[in-house]
């Protein structure tokens, strides 16, 4: 049953979804306002379950302003795919929609989703129908839900990656809202007289907020499991998984200037048989949905829970609820978080080729036809498509005499050899920030290549070019593409200027240090060079950057470890 908590004490959020009939609020009305781009201010909370964000064009605000016109309001929508793997028809239809209705590029996200941006409302319902006939869905790829969940989209590495994968479907299929809104609204399906909506684990209000789920497979880190509310560490023996280590409580948000809101890892809880891990993920979704903060959505997160009350308590909670103890954590090893690269064979005899995709954005650029060469790809594929956790492309299941022609259409349009494919730029990810993002206080997207290229002669003069450092870039600290797990981390203070971080463990499992804030290119350029030319001189063998850093006290290690219950 559904805790109740006091009604005045809750935030402007909670007030909206007690009242939106399940998620429909007035959305259907909003789109048909012929007098703004945009929908009514609780539409624009309540858009988000349905996998939409509202958002305008950052670059053309003054120019809209001096003319008095409104801002140039756009929608952002998300495709759900767990475990990222989609069809060749798929994405050809994805690659269409993106031309005819957003801004002719695809973004490949940090959670394996892909979206689609600068999409007007006359054409967003369309945009959402087409994607459900592609047997594509956006429902629950943003709100207050359990959200895409991720895992290594490649089943045919091993058996072991054959079950986690489907694991994540399975997950994903069983924590979707049932509400019918989400057909009614996008699809024009009837509600069926006499069946009232009902959530058997959201209830009527659904999470204080997101909740995430990852499941990795050591020894690669490649989805960051400790960034998630819920990570599942698979473990195996004789080559079968025998389950799954428990670690709740990540998240990398936090906002400038309020210090209760932090990036925290996932701490390990126990040991769940594979059998009943869905089980223990229905039921610490349910302690957060009881337990969790619905009056300041900026400290509504399981990590704020679980920091609130305790991890022991946390721990008791969910064992009471499910009326058996978790085992002691299992061991295991990490060694990296970042994604392999170029041909792989699966365990089915077909091969699979990982693709770097510079910050997930799809597009065609001069001699660089990346769209160009995929769809050409997708036309004669015979395999499928996925998505990785660091905004990479894998193309999967090519068959021996087809591999090939992959390579040939590659290499047509210059894509068989990324003409600046270094160690630190196969490391680095970026969100998507300015100019669409609301939120963002600097360039992320759009400037990262640039500085990229300025700290690629460092390393080049220091014999460094193909050391995988890993860099990442938020325009905000809400951390969309994981910067508080880069060796080298910045976040966007103000237009061209970053605070940077430092000292992130090279297999995701430490957190990075503020080294220092408000930094311009060229403080950053100054600032890393004496640092990058010693790590050459001095690290010791298979040290990694944010080692070395860390043993040379030029930052000190985060505070918070990842804790382990034993």
């Amino acid at each position: 049953m559904e805790k109740k908590s006091n009604y005045k004490e809750l935030s402007e959020d909670e007030h909206i979804k007690d009242k939106s009939d399940f998620l429909r609020g007035s959305i259907k009305d909003s789109l048909k306002n012929p007098l703004t781009g945009a929908l009514s201010a609780d539409d624009v909370k309540l858009i988000k379950y349905h996998g939409s964000y509202q958002q305008y064009d950052r670059d053309l605000e003054s120019e809209r302003k001096q003319k008095k016109l409104e801002p140039l309001y756009q929608f952002m929508v998300r495709v759900r795919a767990p475990g990222g793997v989609t069809t060749p028809q798929q994405w050809l239809s994805l690659d269409e929609l993106s031309d005819k209705y957003g801004n002719g590029s695809i973004k490949l996200t940090t959670r394996q989703s892909f979206q689609f941006h600068g999409i007007l409302k006359r054409n967003l319902k369309t945009t959402i129908q087409e994607i459900n006939e592609a047997l594509l869905s956006t429902l629950a790829s943003c709100g207050d839900v359990n959200r895409n969940v991720m895992c290594n989209p490649n089943p045919y590495q091993s058996h072991i990656h054959e079950e986690v994968y489907q694991l994540a479907g399975e997950i994903s299929d069983y924590f979707l809202p049932k509400t019918t809104a989400y057909h009614e609204i996008w699809m024009d399906k009837e509600k069926v007289a006499g069946t009232p909506d009902f959530e058997p684990l959201y209830h009527l209000h659904y999470l204080p907020r997101k909740f995430k789920i990852a499941i990795a497979i050591p020894p690669n880190n490649d989805i960051d499991v400790f960034a998630n509310d819920l990570g599942l560490i698979a473990i195996e023996e004789n080559n079968k998984v025998i389950g799954y280590n428990i670690c709740v409580g990540g998240g990398l948000g936090s906002t400038f200037g309020v210090q209760e809101t932090y990036p925290r890892l996932a701490d390990v809880i126990g040991f769940s048989p594979k059998e009943k891990v869905i089980e223990v993920a229905e039921t610490v979704i349910a302690v957060q949905r009881d337990y969790g903060n619905r009056s300041d959505r900026k400290l509504s997160r399981l990590k704020h829970t679980i920091d609130d009350r305790g991890l022991e308590w946390f721990v008791a909670e969910l064992q009471n609820r499910l009326g058996w103890n978790l085992s002691k954590p299992k061991p295991y090893v990490f060694k990296s978080n970042g994604d392999e690269y170029g041909w792989l064979k699966g365990i089915n005899h077909k091969w699979f080729y990982t693709l770097f995709v510079e910050h997930g954005r799809v597009r065609d650029e001069n001699d660089y036809q990346l769209k160009t060469a995929l769809r050409e790809i997708a036309k004669v594929h015979t395999g499928d498509f996925r998505l990785t956790g660091n905004q990479n492309l894998i193309i999967g299941n090519i068959e021996e005499n087809r591999k090939k022609d992959i390579e040939a259409i590659l290499e047509l349009y210059g894509v068989g050899n990324h003409p600046k494919l270094t160690g630190l730029r196969k490391s680095s990810m970026a969100c998507v920030a300015l100019n669409t993002c609301g939120l963002a206080f600097a360039e992320a997207e759009r400037y990262l290549p640039s500085l990229i290229d300025k700290l690629e002669v460092i390393m080049k003069n220091n014999g460094l070019e193909n050391d995988d450092i890993n860099i990442r870039m938020t325009g905000c600290p809400n951390n969309c593409a994981r910067s508080s797990l880069g060796e080298i981390g910045f976040v966007g203070r103000a237009i061209g200027r970053y605070n940077m971080y430092l000292g992130a463990s090279h297999n995701g499992d430490r957190l990075n240090t503020l080294y220092k804030e408000m930094l311009s290119e060229e403080n950053i350029l100054e600032e890393l060079e004496p640092i990058i030319k010693a790590y050459a001189q001095e690290r010791s063998e298979h040290e990694h950057f944010g080692d070395y850093v860390i043993r040379k006290n030029i930052v000190e290690p985060a505070k918070r470890n990842i804790q382990v219950l034993n």
